[in-house]
């Protein structure tokens, strides 16, 4: 792997950030004990004297307390190092060698070594990465229909980005060989070429599909990746989402060569607003979204990943995966209820693909463009979804699909949605 020829040259440009690397040094457990007489007057450090909050506690759900002490919160309220404070780090690279045992992980003599880095959500991950390794005019490859934050990341960058069609089945294999079929694998790896070089996709639950890939097009897609030397962007928030068990391998658990980048998220877990996300790949690739963080957020919320770190902890890994198993039988149960109202209404008017994971529901309406009718007219009747063409490379066009996610009503709520939308197809 020769992952220079994957990164921009700004990207490439980004330099260690002196001030920062001070600052890691200076809340690195390991270099203060190796340097017990060292006096630091390097650092822009607050004085911790002068942060009024002490302590805190967690009061979880389940009527369980978890106490942030003071030398937790003392670490949490301070500066830290980019990549993420050191004991969650821990905690998730075991949750990644566990879930997924990654072949590169401590591979020895390995160009991309497996590596973790703790995000501001998965999205901010996902932007920097993006713009770590896409240049105006470049050919990249997008899962299609794309989610809409992806979109909003990519079309600025003013890349040329090809649609790869999926189906019920998750992104179809046949559509990606057909989007290169302009060149060869040789191609790929001349020098100057305009080849793709990254592939970005939805594996599970995907939104807005709310399908997933197979094992067996996974292992294909991968095939397709290593023939091309593309990158693939593995944008899997809703892996632990998946309504069937066990779940499926993910390309990261298959990556011997060290060109998946996968992006990971507690938003649908264990909180949303707490922002953290984490991305694992390899490491040449990592230094650089490290590099970029260094200039932009320094490092994700420390009392965040302090809170996460403490109920993981408190969990341990097991504990982690059953809540996760838990929480995805809450959304299959909804699911469910959502399939059966659209059954009962929209039968005849409608057509649908059954969610194998995640919180979406993809529609396609008997109509021949859904905008209008639903940005104004299901508006005015009190329901809101949303357009597919806001998943669409180019949303000017009409599409007739709409996109419905089951996360958040209840029964009741979703047989009232689809009953006003059905007297709206109706009129229509």
């Amino acid at each position: 792997m020769d992952y220079k020829r994957f990164l921009t040259v700004s990207s490439l440009k980004r330099e260690d950030n002196y001030m920062r690397k001070v600052s890691e040094d200076f809340v690195n457990a390991a270099f203060v004990q190796e340097n017990p007489s060292i006096i630091t007057m390097a650092g822009g450090m607050p004085n911790p004297q002068t942060f009024p909050i002490l302590e805190a506690t967690l009061k979880l759900r389940d009527g369980k307390t978890i106490d942030m002490d003071a030398k937790d919160m003392k670490l949490a309220l301070q500066y830290s190092g980019t990549k993420g404070l050191p004991p969650l780090l821990k905690t998730l690279t075991e949750l990644q060698c566990k879930v997924h045992n990654p072949p590169t992980y401590k591979a020895e003599n390995h160009p991309g070594p497996m590596d973790i880095i703790v995000t501001s959500g998965s999205q901010d991950g996902l932007c920097k990465v993006f713009e770590s390794m896409v240049s105006e005019g470049d050919n990249i490859l997008l899962e299609h229909p794309a989610y809409s934050g992806t979109l909003a990341i990519v079309k600025p960058l003013m890349t040329n980005a090809i649609p790869v069609e999926s189906d019920i089945n998750g992104l179809n294999p046949a559509s990606l060989r057909q989007a290169l079929a302009k060149w060869s694998p040789s191609d790929a790896r001349s020098p100057g070429s305009d080849a793709p070089r990254l592939l970005y996709l939805v594996p599970n639950g995907g939104n807005p599909t709310g399908v997933g890939l197979t094992l067996e097009r996974k292992k294909e897609i991968y095939k397709i990746a290593q023939d091309y030397d593309l990158i693939i962007l593995e944008d899997d928030p809703y892996f632990y989402l998946q309504f069937s068990k066990p779940y499926v391998p993910s390309l990261l658990s298959m990556d011997t060569d060290g060109r998946v980048v996968r992006f990971d998220s507690f938003s649908k877990l264990v909180s949303s607003g707490m922002r953290v996300g984490f991305v694992t790949g390899p490491r040449p690739l990592l230094e650089r979204l490290e590099l970029h963080m260094q200039s932009s957020v320094m490092h994700c919320s420390g009392v965040s990943q302090m809170m996460l770190y403490k109920v993981l902890e408190d969990w341990g890994i097991d504990g982690f995966l059953k809540h996760a198993e838990n929480t995805a039988e809450l959304y299959k149960t909804k699911r469910d209820q959502c399939l059966a109202a659209m059954e009962k209404h929209l039968k005849g008017l409608a057509e649908w693909t059954v969610p194998s994971g995640g919180m979406f529901v993809w529609i396609k309406l008997h109509v021949e463009d859904s905008h209008t009718l639903i940005t104004v007219k299901a508006k005015e009747k009190g329901i809101l979804f949303v357009p597919g063409s806001v998943f669409m490379l180019d949303s000017s066009q009409p599409s007739p699909y709409i996109r419905a996610s089951y996360s958040n009503c209840t029964e009741e709520q979703m047989n009232t949605a689809f009953q006003r939308l059905a007297e709206i197809l109706r009129e229509a």
